[in-house]
């Protein structure tokens, strides 16, 4: 091992270039210099290996239990989703935001915003502020504001409306009307 004279000062002479010591023998042997172990690296804690990917956490993101309320302009507050291959029948009401993927037989009242996707189906009656309709509608239909029937979708039964938009390749069946009343009054609720 490496080892270091007696009457040498500490740093006289690097570690590296001490005379190592031969078999064991001479004066100074219970001096030897132990060697160092490497020290161990430190698992980083989970929450470190976060901040490393995700970038450092931002104090107010950290604490924020609540999360900010949406504005009223947004639909996404109460939001439900009938996803594929669920069958949904029952009432449904205050509900900001409905999205159907699979089957819904209900009514639906007191709501905003219905989307009904390419393979949804909604059979029953909705009362809604706005729509979008991709999929199957079938039955009393009564959009206050916009009704948008996107290409895949077909809507029959009895539709009232204030405005509509049909894509090309969009149905429409049935008793269909223009509701101006209720536009004029949802108009005038939101312009002041």
């Amino acid at each position: 091992m490496f080892r270091r004279k007696k009457d040498e000062p500490e740093d006289s002479k690097p570690a590296e270039a001490a005379e190592p010591s031969m078999g064991g023998h001479g004066e100074g042997d219970a001096e030897a210099i132990a060697p160092r172990p490497f020290p161990r690296p430190t698992p980083p804690s989970p929450g470190a290996l976060a901040r490393s990917v995700a970038g450092p956490i931002a104090p107010s993101a950290a604490r924020t239990a609540v999360p900010a309320r949406a504005s009223s302009d947004q639909v996404e507050g109460r939001k439900l989703i009938v996803g594929r291959e669920i069958v949904l029948s029952g009432q449904i009401t205050s509900c900001e935001r409905l999205v159907v993927e699979g089957r819904v037989e209900a009514s639906l009242s007191d709501s905003r915003f219905i989307e009904i996707a390419e393979f949804g189906v909604f059979k029953g009656m909705a009362e809604i502020e706005n729509a979008e309709i991709a999929g199957t509608f079938e039955g009393t239909l009564t959009v206050r504001q916009k009704l948008w029937i996107r290409s895949t979708g077909k809507v029959t039964g009895t539709v009232r409306y204030g405005k509509i938009e049909i894509e090309e390749g969009g149905q429409v069946a049935g008793e269909v009307q223009v509701d101006t009343s209720k536009l004029a009054k949802s108009d005038a609720n939101d312009g002041g």
